[in-house]
Formats: C-alpha cells, sequence, structure tokens
C-alpha cells in the first residue's frame, strides 16, 4: 500500500481487532504481559501501530502523514473467562461499553502524531468525539462536507493547532440503540462540562458499575432506572460520577 501511494495522498484506515473479545492473540505474544490475556492483546496492538508508524518513518512520509488513533468504546466489564477479565479496565470511570450514559463507555484514548505541524506533548482537555474524524479528513485533503445537511463531527485540526482553545461540541448526545440515556453541555463561557442522565443501567451486583448476571446491560425497560428529574453531574469536577447534584443543595 505505502510502496503504491506514498508520492500522493493516501488514506488508511485500520480498524483492528485487537483489544475485543474474544482477544486473538498470535502465540508470539501470549504470555508476555503481566496483566493476562488482554494484557498480552494490548501488547500486541501496540506492536502493530509500531509497525505501521515505522514504514511511515521509514518512507520518509512522518511530517507529511496525519495519524489518529482511538478506540470507539471504552472497555466491556462483562467480558470474563472465568477469573479473568478480558474486557479491559476504565479507571476512575464509572461503566463500560454497551452502557449509554456513563463515562466508563464513552471515555476513550485519542492520541493524535503529526511532527510536521503538531507540537509534540500536547494535551487537550476537550469534548472530541470520532465524529469529528469526517470533517478532519475532508479539511485535510482540500474538501468542503455537504452543505445540504447537518453533518454532527467538527474538523480537530484548529484545535489542535491552537487556533481555537475550544471545541465547537456544545451539546452531545449519548444514546443506548435508539434510547436517550445522557446529554453532555459543555458551557463555553466557563468550559465546565455537566452530564444529565435521563436512564441508567441497573447495575447486577449493585454497586458492581456492570451488569455481570445479564451479560450486557440493557437499553430500556426493567433493566434501566428512569431519572425526572435528571441525574446531573458537573464532570469537570466530579469526572468519576460519584456525585449527583442536589436541587436542594447546589
Amino acid at each position: 500500500f505505502y510502496f503504491r501511494n506514498k508520492h500522493r495522498p493516501f488514506l488508511l484506515f485500520v480498524s483492528l481487532l485487537h483489544v475485543h473479545t474474544p482477544l486473538i492473540t498470535t502465540q508470539k505474544f501470549q504470555g508476555r504481559s503481566r496483566h493476562g490475556l488482554y494484557g498480552d492483546n494490548v501488547e500486541e496492538m501496540d506492536w502493530m501501530v509500531g509497525r505501521i508508524l515505522d514504514v511511515i518513518d521509514k518512507e520518509s512520509l512522518k511530517n507529511t502523514t496525519f495519524v489518529y488513533f482511538a478506540s470507539d468504546h471504552g472497555g466491556s466489564l462483562e467480558a470474563h473467562r472465568g477469573n479473568s477479565q478480558l474486557g479491559g479496565w476504565n479507571g476512575i470511570y464509572k461503566g463500560g461499553k454497551g452502557m449509554g450514559g456513563w463515562e466508563g463507555g464513552i471515555r476513550v484514548p485519542g492520541i493524535v502524531r503529526w511532527p510536521g505541524v503538531l507540537t509534540a506533548g500536547t494535551v487537550i482537555d476537550e469534548p472530541t468525539s470520532l465524529m469529528d474524524i469526517y470533517p478532519t479528513v475532508v479539511h485535510l485533503a482540500g474538501g468542503a462536507v455537504p452543505q445540504d445537511r447537518v453533518i454532527d463531527g467538527h474538523t480537530l485540526l484548529p484545535l489542535l493547532q491552537g487556533t481555537v482553545q475550544h471545541s465547537r461540541h456544545e451539546f452531545m448526545f449519548h444514546y443506548c440503540g435508539v434510547f436517550l440515556h445522557a446529554v453532555r453541555w459543555h458551557q463555553k463561557d466557563s468550559g465546565t462540562v455537566w452530564k444529565a442522565h435521563y436512564a441508567t443501567p441497573v447495575f447486577q451486583p449493585e454497586g458492581s458499575g456492570a451488569c455481570f448476571r445479564r451479560g450486557i446491560c440493557p437499553c430500556f425497560g426493567d433493566g434501566v432506572t428512569y431519572h425526572d428529574p435528571p441525574l446531573l453531574f458537573n464532570l469537570s469536577q466530579d469526572p468519576s460520577e460519584a456525585n449527583p447534584l442536589s436541587a436542594d443543595t447546589e
């Protein structure tokens, strides 16, 4: 691919099967990580991404190639084999994959590399989305997104280059299937991020952060709790969503 396209613009999309059950890890990487089969899978994925970046560097394309590495969702907490956790870990964030609103299923790694243009080591703490990939690629290609419809994403370039300080995403809507579970509001004048939950999955067992008895959390019905008024969190101060704000005290 690189040898055919290195002298002209190209788009390479690599959708890795790794860090997704059933964790098909090659023999070379099995037993390499102290974090079990999932860790082995992460290490093999890291090696594969490294091979791609090595070719970009070898072909002298590093300074002219925009690389964006991300995941499509957070870790799947219900994925187990015996006592082995196969679906990753979401750190301080509540919940995981398949849940409509909790941060553990929404916040994912977002790593960008473009040495010729972007300053290394920059950290941007602003809401962005995988929906932004499409308009970013169109922007890089010198095109324009369609004007006859609403495009939900925004090009990432101004944010990455520092020409703007805040994401253009004011509201983000978080669905579980076709059911709206939560809405995020990025308050532009203060930069504070608020989130309202209208429905949340009923964890089994209670307090576990997952739906182990069901195997996956449902989106509606008796498997969710409906909130009226909605649960409200200040994500800027409480990213773990541990303390819903109270209308009586806040």
